[in-house]
């Protein structure tokens, strides 16, 4: 276990508003989990505290057809977000569901990837989560996959952010290949597929 503390020291939250979560979002976030297999039955619902985090939570918390054990809330400042961790991971649930802005998210991933068995890989965030990669630092989210305000999905990756575009019921074509990455400080590029790359001070590769 890591000794040393995952605390964003120096930080403050600045930015603490986010857009309300759309239908289309809600739709593709809730068609992920229950493509997965082994199926999702119980999930761990965790949000900022800000109204906006807290309505998107609540509306997952309505359309969630499963179990739910149990909806946690994080301040975006704290001493120390290991309560919260805590009991965001008891259980533990098949998969945990995260909606937040930035920094608040950013810390607990932080502690959570310090302090439990919290895994990215069985996360699944509305698309305002998708801000805290870069302040989280490497790899701490690597694995997180969520849904975009337009429908469309989004993994997040080795040094990058990858955004799918919503599913058609025409079926696939090269349109529907087409991504755009982000890098954590903005970068930005458009490809076709899922193996565009982008890595810190290489561009594509």
């Amino acid at each position: 276990m890591r000794t040393t503390s995952p605390l964003l020291h120096g930080m403050r939250a600045t930015e603490t508003i986010t857009p309300p979560h759309t239908a289309a979002e809600l739709a593709a976030l809730l068609g992920l989990l229950r493509a997965q297999r082994p199926r999702i039955g119980t999930v761990t619902i965790g949000h900022s505290r800000d109204a906006v985090s807290t309505a998107a939570a609540a509306a997952f918390a309505d359309a969630w057809e499963g179990e739910i054990l149990a909806v946690v809330d994080w301040p975006e400042e704290a001493a120390s977000w290991l309560r919260p961790a805590r009991r965001f991971t008891a259980g533990p649930p098949d998969a945990w569901v995260v909606a937040g802005i930035p920094l608040g998210w950013a810390q607990m991933s932080r502690r959570l990837r310090h302090s439990t068995g919290w895994r990215p890989t069985r996360t699944f965030g509305f698309a305002s989560v998708t801000r805290s990669a870069a302040l989280a630092g490497p790899g701490t989210l690597r694995g997180l996959r969520g849904a975009a305000f337009d429908g469309g999905t989004w993994e997040i990756g080795p040094g990058l952010i990858t955004f799918f575009p919503p599913r058609t019921g025409r079926g696939p074509s090269p349109d529907d290949r087409a991504v755009t990455a982000y890098g954590p400080y903005g970068d930005r590029f458009r490809g076709a597929g899922a193996t565009e790359a982008w890595a810190p001070g290489q561009g594509r590769r």
